[in-house]
């Protein structure tokens, strides 16, 4: 189907609109990808006094008497707020509030598409942490959870952190979390593939930002008993002078075998590397690794192993690309981590429903479909959101932070 231009196109100037006009990617924008539409339709005054007054005073009145019918009664039970301050979007860096609009809706679109979750982007005109976190705070009596979305690290963990301790809804730095649920669900199957242990394989990460920290954190939670992380001067190490309080915490948690140097160095005889930062590993250092190793080169567009070396020395290997076989793509978690969450009423989203999730999502491979090129579901598995939410819902009930 053809995208149909949004009835406000007319309000953008004819000069803009000539200048891309044809462009397929851009009329798919034109005038947004998202909008607001009624869940009741109001034909007569008698609709009328019942969805506005003066019906509708009888409902504020309970609400304001009983504080918990906000869920029944409005749509907070079903709608995130995808804030950003476009400081960290996509590949592209600190681009601005603006110019991060049209990733924001997309997330939209997709929380939408893939979980039956409305949601509304936020592109906060702020970068200092008191005022980003105020800010929400403010804006979350209309939501029932907060998806944080491309904000820069270390200032990522400290937003997130302070909203998570002020807020009893749930809140998610999706290029954290949601990436690393992915990854785990992913590595889980490679294991499977390879027949390696989680407690036995050595795991080397590429990247100290929001998804490295995040998935070194769930893959030391999940059991892997020997994981080295690096950043652009190399390992992580508690030695290291140079480090902010996430990386020397990270340091303290990890590098169990004492590594020091560069990340080629780390990676003679690992079993997997898995790279969020983009940039490029020379073949003599992949070729270097553990026999049956696995590539997860996530960096997008341009991996940081692109898949036909690694092909030549790795038993599985994952991108960030929809391009290749085994796409680690967010949008198989977030949507139904949220879906769950708010299916349970869970006031936060807790380590275990992630967990949760992570195998979830793996456990959709079956023994039979299971191959190397083929370790985690495709974005278009109808399957995916549905068992990721009731994973996580069970989670949250078990976990005692349910509220439904």
């Amino acid at each position: 189907m053809v995208a149909q231009p949004h009835p406000s196109v007319s309000a953008v100037p004819a000069a803009e609109i000539d200048r891309y006009a044809g462009d397929p990617v851009f009329e798919l924008h034109r005038g947004g990808k998202i909008e607001v539409t009624s869940s009741i339709h109001v034909t007569d005054a008698a609709d009328l006094s019942k969805a506005y007054t003066p019906g509708v005073a009888r409902v504020c009145t309970a609400i304001a008497e009983d504080p918990a019918l906000v869920r029944r009664y409005t749509w907070k039970s079903n709608v995130v707020a995808v804030v950003t301050d476009g400081t960290a979007v996509l590949g592209l860096g600190d681009i601005g509030p603006a110019a991060s609009l049209p990733v924001m809706e997309g997330k939209a679109l997709l929380f939408k598409e893939f979980g039956g979750v409305d949601s509304v982007p936020i592109a906060l005109d702020c970068t200092a942490v008191d005022e980003f976190v105020e800010t929400v705070v403010r804006l979350a009596p209309t939501f029932g959870g907060i998806n944080l979305e491309d904000i820069s690290a270390p200032r990522c963990f400290e937003i997130e952190r302070r909203l998570k301790e002020r807020l009893d809804i749930p809140v998610f730095h999706d290029d954290q979390h949601g990436t690393a649920v992915v990854v785990l669900a992913a590595l889980r199957n490679a294991l499977r593939v390879t027949g390696k242990s989680i407690e036995d394989i050595r795991v080397v990460i590429s990247g100290a930002g929001a998804a490295g920290v995040a998935c070194a954190r769930i893959l030391l939670q999940a059991g892997v008993g020997d994981l080295a992380v690096v950043d652009s001067k190399g390992v992580l190490h508690e030695d290291r002078p140079d480090l902010n309080p996430v990386k020397l915490s990270l340091a303290r948690d990890t590098n169990t075998g004492g590594l020091s140097g560069r990340l080629v160095d780390a990676l003679d005889g690992a079993d997997v590397f898995l790279g969020v930062s983009g940039g490029t590993v020379p073949e003599e250092a992949i070729a270097r690794m553990a026999d049956g190793s696995m590539i997860f080169a996530l960096a997008n567009p341009n991996p940081e192993v692109h898949p036909d070396i690694a092909h030549r020395h790795a038993a599985v290997v994952a991108t960030g690309r929809s391009d290749f076989p085994n796409q680690i793509n967010n949008v198989l978690a977030f949507p139904g981590i949220f879906r769950g969450a708010f299916d349970a009423n869970a006031s936060r989203i807790t380590e275990g429903m992630k967990l949760a999730a992570a195998d979830a999502l793996a456990g959709l491979i079956s023994a039979d479909d299971l191959r190397p090129d083929y370790i985690i579901p495709s974005p278009f598995d109808a399957r995916v959101a549905p068992a990721v939410a009731a994973a996580v819902a069970e989670a949250a009930h078990a976990e005692g932070v349910a509220r439904a």
